[in-house]
């Protein structure tokens, strides 16, 4: 395995990914600090301290910033996600210590300037906007609080509104304290690197951070139920989601498997049989997310209003086929499928670390892909049948959104899913 991980004496966690032969490198710092971190009155912290860290530092200004990393033909990146934060450098691997000062420069040693703060306020604002005007997206948004009701995951990343305009320095700063803590996060290098010198590297920048754990987010706890949201909108989309796997669980493979022939494709189930033959959409796949203790299986659809009534028969109809009647043969289409997305991952610098954090910070070491591979390879028809009809037969979450008044009940799509349940 080409993975080398070593943890300093705060408890931060380093892990390099060579390449020998590539020129370049990745580097990636990541908190176990995203938005299921949050309290209510935090709403959206976590990904407006992520714009703000590049906002400038003690020793360098916004500009000197994107400055010194340019110069060197690199760049920067951050992502918030549910569960994690990440800061990403990718530049050539000459230039990973420097890689590894700026993001660390950012991260122990913001600023906050208020003009910048305000203005980025400003913009995230008009992201929440636009989110609210881009249906396709909204709509999973709404899945997601109907499947975890009241609880941090299944809030909207960008927050609201509201919660953007109260947040102030001392809220960032508080978070940056309580989450970005040594113990809760991960430096990952991927690409033409020696793992020594990252090592010596981030104990020179990281190595003051606190070595106190911080506190985890609450368990998640499915809700269920349904959301309709009629708005005056010329398509109909709607999201029917089911309790997933969790990252590791020993079915997550499995059950992406599923999904993939049941909606992941141009062959896969519902495609052929509801858009190709049917026309009753305009897209429809199927997906699932898997987190560190859940996971959120499901379908989304978008459709013209007056087509709901046939969809939704054929689509419930659809996915418990699948779970019944499952063929090798789509299963062996839907593990190629898996391979080539993991065999595309390993070719890039920036995959691989993202890769390695993640796994590193929800299950606590890396994965080989040969392991991944071999489990892959070991899912059997009956595994993908299993772990499908147990999926479809769980209390689902309904989000729709746009004309959705001739949408089916909730209680007659799971006595559809149930009855279909009961017969396999």
């Amino acid at each position: 395995m080409s993975v080398e991980i070593t943890k300093l004496k705060n408890g931060l966690t380093v892990a390099t990914d060579s390449m020998p032969g590539i020129g370049t490198a990745a580097v990636t710092v990541a908190f176990a600090a995203g938005a299921r971190s949050e309290s209510e009155s935090e709403h959206g912290l976590a990904h407006l301290l992520e714009h703000m860290a590049f906002k400038g530092t003690t020793r360098r200004t916004a500009q000197r910033i994107a400055e010194e990393i340019e110069e060197v033909g690199g760049d920067l990146n951050a992502a918030t996600s549910i569960e994690q934060t990440s800061y990403e450098a990718r530049l050539l691997k000459e230039h990973v210590p420097l890689g590894l000062d700026i993001l660390s420069d950012i991260l122990t040693d913001p600023t906050v300037p208020e003009d910048e703060l305000k203005r980025e306020r400003g913009v995230i604002l008009q992201e929440i906007g636009a989110a609210e005007d881009d249906p396709d997206d909204l709509v999973y948004d709404i899945g997601f609080e109907t499947a975890y009701g009241g609880q941090s995951i299944g809030r909207p990343i960008l927050g609201t509104p509201k919660s953007v305009k109260s947040f102030d320095r001392d809220a960032i700063s508080a978070f940056l304290g309580e989450h970005y803590r040594a113990p809760r996060g991960v430096v990952t290098v991927a690409g033409g690197v020696d793992h020594a010198e990252v090592v010596k590297r981030a104990e020179d920048v990281l190595g003051g951070l606190s070595a106190e754990a911080g506190s985890e987010p609450e368990p998640a706890v499915w809700t269920g139920g349904e959301r309709r949201n009629v708005r005056d909108l010329e398509q109909a989309h709607l999201v029917l989601a089911f309790p997933g796997r969790a990252l590791g669980d020993k079915d997550t493979l499995a059950l992406q498997v599923f999904s993939n022939l049941l909606g992941g494709g141009m062959s896969s189930r519902l495609f052929q049989e509801v858009r190709e033959k049917r026309g009753l959409v305009y897209s429809i796949q199927a997906f699932h997310w898997a987190f560190s203790d859940t996971g959120l299986f499901g379908v989304y659809a978008g459709t013209g209003g007056d087509d709901l009534k046939e969809l939704m028969p054929v689509m419930l109809d659809e996915m418990a086929d699948a779970a019944r009647t499952a063929t090798e043969a789509e299963v062996n289409r839907a593990k190629a499928q898996m391979r080539m997305a993991l065999e595309l991952a390993r070719e890039s610098p920036a995959s691989r670390a993202e890769r390695l954090s993640r796994q590193i910070l929800v299950l606590g070491r890396a994965v080989a892909p040969e392991e991944i591979l071999a489990r892959l390879n070991a899912i059997t028809v009956e595994d993908v049948r299993r772990v499908g009809l147990a999926a479809i037969s769980a209390d689902p979450a309904l989000a729709a959104l746009g004309p959705v008044k001739g949408l089916m009940p909730l209680d007659r799509i799971t006595g559809r899913l149930g009855s279909s349940a009961a017969a396999a």
